[in-house]
């Protein structure tokens, strides 16, 4: 069951804009929930500087079948140019929990669920 399910990664510059988003995705079916820590730092190089800035994370529990889904979703809603949006393997776990995400979650688009 750890294989069907993953964890997406997505930061913003904003706590409560990655609520809402956070809040679409599960009403959307394209997750199963978000765990966001409201604060965090970003260090990084976009268009020749280094910055260091405050930021939101969330990481999205799903299958991994929707992943491209929830890129594509995210590239619509995110305020960002180029947002960090990025799926790790889940390799375990508690069954039941991932029964739930995988319950929770949509069949993707034009897939047979697999």
């Amino acid at each position: 069951m750890g294989e069907d399910v993953c964890e997406i990664v997505v930061t913003g510059g904003d706590a409560e804009w990655l609520s809402g988003y956070t809040r679409t995705l599960v009403e959307e079916r394209l997750v199963a929930c978000g765990h966001q820590f409201a604060a965090i730092r970003s260090v990084y190089r976009w268009e020749g500087a280094v910055h260091d800035e405050p930021e939101a994370r969330v990481a999205l529990h799903t299958r991994r079948s929707l992943v491209p889904e929830v890129v594509a979703r995210t590239a619509e809603l995110h305020p960002y140019d180029v947002p960090c949006v990025i799926a790790l393997p889940v390799v375990g776990g508690s069954p039941e929990y991932l029964r739930w995400v995988v319950r929770e979650t949509k069949e993707p688009e034009g897939g047979d669920g697999a």
